[in-house]
């Protein structure tokens, strides 16, 4: 018999009875009411999973989310800044406005993890077939808090406020995102938005929930490098200028601004090249090529320093060679920035839920979020969430691999953790 997410987390961390922590009757409520939704969360998350779609294509996701919110008996908006959904749970009691956000959105990846729900679903990404996969983990996301949503939905008299979800499209479509549109339709105005919440699964020990005061996840800014030589043949590359090489030595050169250009001391700094295109023959040297990257920063002079950099290595390494390279650089999400005050309040709630052993600290990550946006707006909290199942090595897959691997005993977990966030936030009230 499965046993529930709960019992298995105080399992693997018993504590002496007194230590304990002491559930009141909506806290159980939300644990028992979980519980009993379990099987459903996996079938969402299944079925999600094996139909990924890309940002901005998210026309089946959003439907089935608005079915349940809809059937719910929720306020549902559709088409929010794109293909977003809201829905408005207001509470049988008055009180604070707390919004929980989830993202739908897939990737341009092969999926390599033999799961029977696993995705063959293809498409064309920058000119180039590849598979949709869910290797960042939105598919937990979406399930965990229409699982959220039903949980709390049943309580609906007891909530004293108003809870908004808001299922988000295009998170992994940077500089624009998905969270920006959906706030200029009013997502976090109609009614207004006091705190918002939000969690992200990743790789590591399962079970274990990370909370970052301040700066949770970096700027992320895009890079687009263009390299003009002049076309030859490619058995004379004397007769041209050969845009491959001097891309090439660009490439290695952006590698110097991080381990020689800049103080990393003072704040962690990321720059890497993703792709990278010219050519189409053997013998043939190209006019020019192409690559794109990105640049992850947690400060906004080192950003600004680094920009600069990137410009000038890239153009004087393209001079030298007889070569131009134009430089363009779009900057896409800033920092995701948790609210110290809110941080600390939630804290209790965390050791709660999770375990008093499994809330454990970490520093702010080099991956790029558009909750920010949402955080720019109201108090934000951001968590971690690692789900990498028992037995498999945590560091072999992260985020964003084919072979990302997350345990579907995760979503209990994580639909819990969004519910008593919320609940706990609005009986303690926005002032406290």
């Amino acid at each position: 018999m499965r046993r529930s997410l709960l019992t298995l987390l105080l399992a693997l961390a018993p504590l002496p009875a007194a230590a304990q922590p002491r559930l009141d009757a909506l806290q159980s409520e939300i644990d028992r009411r979980t519980a009993a939704i379990a099987d459903k969360l996996t079938a969402w998350r299944h079925d999600i999973h094996q139909h990924p779609e890309l940002s901005n294509f998210e026309v089946r996701t959003a439907r089935l989310v608005s079915d349940h919110l809809t059937a719910l008996g929720l306020e549902v908006r559709t088409e929010v800044g794109g293909h977003g959904v809201v829905a408005v749970l207001r509470g049988g009691k008055p009180g604070p406005v707390v919004a929980l956000r989830a993202e739908m959105d897939a990737l341009p990846v092969v999926e390599q993890v033999n799961v029977p729900f696993k995705s063959t679903t293809k498409t064309v990404y920058n000119g180039v077939e590849t598979g949709v996969m869910h290797a960042c983990g939105h598919d937990m996301h979406v399930a965990m808090l229409m699982g959220a949503a039903e949980v709390l939905t049943a309580m609906k008299a007891q909530i004293p406020g108003t809870i908004v979800f808001l299922f988000q499209p295009a998170e992994e479509a940077p500089p624009t995102g998905g969270a920006g549109p959906m706030i200029a339709a009013g997502a976090m105005d109609n009614p207004k938005v006091d705190a918002v919440f939000g969690l992200h699964v990743g790789a590591g020990t399962f079970g274990v929930v990370t909370a970052v005061s301040g700066s949770a996840t970096s700027a992320a800014d895009l890079v687009r490098i263009v390299v003009h030589g002049r076309q030859t043949h490619g058995a004379f590359p004397s007769g041209g200028v050969d845009p491959i090489v001097v891309g090439s030595q660009i490439v290695l050169g952006l590698q110097t601004i991080i381990s020689r250009q800049v103080n990393l001391t003072t704040a962690p700094a990321v720059v890497t090249i993703g792709a990278f295109q010219g050519g189409l023959r053997e013998n043939i040297i190209p006019d020019s090529v192409w690559m794109i990257g990105t640049v992850r920063t947690l400060d906004e002079g080192m950003r600004t320093l680094i920009h600069a950099r990137i410009k000038r290595t890239a153009e004087g390494i393209a001079e030298s060679g007889g070569a131009t390279a134009t430089v363009t650089i779009t900057r896409g999400y800033n920092v995701t920035t948790n609210d110290a005050a809110l941080n600390e309040k939630m804290l209790p709630t965390l050791r709660r839920v999770a375990g008093p052993t499994m809330l454990q600290p970490a520093t702010a990550s080099s991956a790029g979020e558009d909750f920010s946006l949402f955080a720019n707006r109201a108090p934000g909290l951001f968590l971690g969430l690692k789900v990498t199942p028992p037995g498999v090595d945590a560091t072999a897959a992260t985020n964003h691999s084919p072979l990302f691997q997350a345990d579907d005993r995760a979503l209990p977990l994580g639909a819990r953790l969004m519910a008593n966030m919320a609940l706990d936030y609005m009986r303690m009230g926005r002032a406290q």
